[in-house]
């Protein structure tokens, strides 16, 4: 290894930067080529250019590392902590250190701490100055919270935030843990009364249905802000913002101020407006362009409505837009966006920099967002409080990352590392790598700015729902980071502080009751699944994954610490997988070659035969039968007597859906995220077959529930 091969790795592991990863198409271990390495350093502030600055900025991080006296962030676990970490100066090893530690409640506590009669853990030498490493020991029985410690230290104030949480994430009591439930995707969701687009008035409906069934839960997509207009970008996965939702799902009929407004009633029953809308409603795919440019005339006209009405809902919200002053800064953002029409990043230095001032954007499109996300809190809280009266419990999924040209790119840019994406490696499916286009999140910055972004996302999601999935749940730990500019496969691992991670979601998850199940398929480093199970976060069981030629074994069962389901929003459903029909169907979108095509049709062909005899002998099955809807019975049956404390069935899998939500890496070959359900909600519930499965469903899940 050359000198300054060498150098930029040693760079690279004071950045917990991984200089190679395993290659399992190739089945070796892959070095990061200098360029990468390089990059990926910038994007994290490491002052090169070349391979031959690496030595003088690792010797500069070096003594920044060493010199930053203190930990900016410790966990408290259950109320007691290991101390916080101090790297001093011999000559400063053995001072007394004044604390005074804020609690999250305003209390405030205070010491010395004489460090002579703490036993230093380490003792190195930099750059020709000694230093000791010591541990700041702090009281235990401390509350859960987010707590500010001020330790003085030669004469020098220093800041660190303790994080107080619990070791377990929250689980429902013991008794309601063999749930059950359905997804679909809120846009796919149809019924005789949407505008072109499922919305959160369909979402209770379907809910409703559900608990008749028996069952607990419904999961969908993320339900975010999205852009619909100029950017556009519709996919749950990129969202404008974390924070914030998606207007789209808004049921505008439900509003209050509808019923009073004859302009937007006016709007609404107009032969125009009708057809427009029995268009979108007709149309296969969801054409979210026309169903949001329609919702928006008629949100606009409430929004004057509520101004010209005056009275209580007016000061509603009035109080809701004072607490909530995060919010009037993402609609001024939002409403300079669409006077500019162009991305954050090609804004004019000012509003570019996050300084935006009335004249930047148009008053009466600030009071659209404002407004629109109110309606959009006010549903998804009468959505969600509803639900659980009625027994059945929201299922969100929390996207790993934001659009780069949204909000919180924007407002909270010096959080995410902007000159990188995140991705994935090369793996057998995906050769080549994969790009999925958004800035990740800087591990040293979100410590140094005490995760108040990553508290703030969880709370938007778990205040309402009751189960939160956390997508790609390995970003706890590690996320693959791919410089500006490089090929998707050419990227580095760049490691998170998980600990201070996971306390912050266990912590929120108990505050607000809200179940969390990490997703880990794929391929998980060997230290992601147990850290889960000693967090108690819910792993995932997908069948597809679980199968094998065995007729004795064909299925893996899940295990009690799983949520268990057929298949994700990004494969195909159960009916094309079990035909092949998902083989053909990559081999078209050109993401299947023609000799793994063969292996796949000749892996399929013994699986499918081993999991029909294995359902028959098991007795999920009263005859051996390769047919799809026979199969999604068998397997429902089995699953739904597992020990697996959640099972969730795709809804299209019912009725034999044969094509995908999403295909990765298709891009526009395939109609990713907008193709809707085959039927109506109210059609699905005169079906006696879609009824009798998820009865049956029920009754597996609950043999001493009584029969519908």
């Amino acid at each position: 290894m050359s000198h300054e091969r060498a150098a930029l790795e040693w760079l690279a592991s004071l950045y917990s930067v991984e200089t190679s990863f395993w290659d399992p198409v190739n089945h070796r271990v892959r070095q990061a080529a200098p360029e990468t390495l390089l990059g990926v350093l910038r994007a994290l502030g490491a002052p090169v250019e070349r391979a031959s600055d690496a030595a003088a900025a690792g010797r500069a991080r070096l003594q920044e590392v060493w010199r930053r006296a203190a930990s900016p962030v410790a966990v408290a676990w259950d109320g007691t902590s290991a101390g916080v970490e101090l790297r001093l100066p011999a000559s400063c090893g053995d001072s007394a250190v004044a604390c005074a530690l804020r609690l999250e409640s305003g209390e405030e506590r205070r010491w010395v701490t004489e460090l002579a009669g703490v036993t230093a853990e380490e003792a190195s030498e930099v750059e020709g100055e000694r230093f000791v490493r010591k541990r700041l020991p702090l009281p235990g029985g401390l509350p859960w919270g987010y707590h500010r410690l001020t330790a003085e230290i030669a004469g020098k104030p220093h800041e660190i935030l303790i994080i107080s949480s619990p070791v377990h994430a929250y689980l429902p009591p013991k008794g309601a843990d063999h749930r059950w439930g359905v997804f679909l995707p809120l846009y796919a969701l149809r019924s005789a009364r949407d505008w072109g687009v499922g919305d959160f008035g369909d979402l209770g409906m379907l809910m409703r249905w559900v608990g008749e069934l028996g069952g607990d839960i419904v999961a969908t997509l993320p339900l975010l802000a999205c852009y619909l207009d100029e950017p556009f970008e519709p996919s749950p996965y990129s969202p404008v913002s974390r924070l914030f939702w998606n207007e789209l799902y808004v049921d505008v009929p439900r509003i209050p101020e509808f019923e009073h407004c004859r302009p937007a009633r006016a709007l609404a029953g107009s032969a125009s407006f009708r057809r427009q809308v029995e268009s979108l409603r007709r149309a296969p795919l969801v054409d979210y362009r026309r169903a949001m440019a329609l919702k928006r005339q008629a949100l606009e006209k409430l929004v004057k409505c509520l101004f010209a009405r005056r009275g209580e809902r007016l000061a509603a919200f009035e109080r809701y837009v004072e607490t909530h002053p995060i919010l009037q800064d993402y609609a001024r953002f939002r409403a300079a966006g669409e006077r500019q029409r162009r991305p954050w990043t090609a804004w004019p230095a000012r509003q570019r920099d996050g300084d935006l001032r009335a004249g930047d954007y148009a008053e009466d499109a600030r009071l659209y967002h404002l407004y629109a996300q109110w309606q959009a809190h006010e549903q998804i809280t009468a959505l969600c409080g509803g639900g659980r009266a009625n027994g059945v419990e929201l299922y969100f999924d929390l996207p790993l990352g934001v659009h780069q040209a949204g909000y919180d790119a924007w407002r909270h840019r010096e959080v995410f590392a902007l000159e990188a994406s995140a991705g994935a490696p090369p793996d057998p499916v995906f050769t080549s790598g994969q790009d999925w286009t958004f800035a990740p999140l800087h591990p040293e910055r979100l410590r140094e700015r005490g995760y108040g972004y990553v508290v703030h996302t969880l709370r938007h999601a778990m205040e309402q729902a009751r189960l939160l999935r956390i997508d790609h749940v390995m970003g706890l730990h590690r996320l693959f980071w791919i410089p500006r500019g490089a090929a998707p496969g050419e990227g580095a691992y760049v490691h998170y502080h998980a600990e201070e991670l996971y306390a912050i979601l266990t912590l929120e998850s108990q505050r607000n009751h809200c179940a969390v199940i990490g997703e880990n398929l794929g391929i998980v480093p060997d230290y992601v699944n147990p850290t889960m199970s000693h967090h108690h976060l819910l792993k995932m069981w997908i069948l597809q994954f679980e199968l094998q030629s065995d007729p004795r074994a064909a299925i893996r069962p899940p295990a009690a610490d799983q949520l268990a389901g057929l298949n994700t929003h990004d494969m195909y459903p159960l009916a094309a997988y079990w035909s092949g029909e998902d083989i053909r169907a990559r081999q078209r979108l050109r993401l299947l070659k023609p000799d793994g095509a063969r292996r796949e049709r000749r892996d399929r062909a013994a699986i499918t035969e081993a999991v029909g005899m294995f359902l028959w002998q098991d007795g999920w099955l009263p005859r051996p039968s390769a047919k799809p809807i026979d199969i999604f019975a068998g397997a429902a049956r089995f699953l739904a007597a597992s020990p697996a404390p959640i099972v969730v069935f795709n809804l299209e899998d019912v009725w034999g859906e044969r094509d995908p939500q999403n295909v990765p890496g298709s891009g526009r070959r395939h109609p990713n995220w907008r193709r809707k359900a085959r039927f109506r909600l109210e059609e699905l519930r005169r079906q006696s077959a879609v009824v009798g499965l998820l009865g049956e469903i029920s009754r597996c899940r609950r043999p001493e529930a009584p029969a519908l």
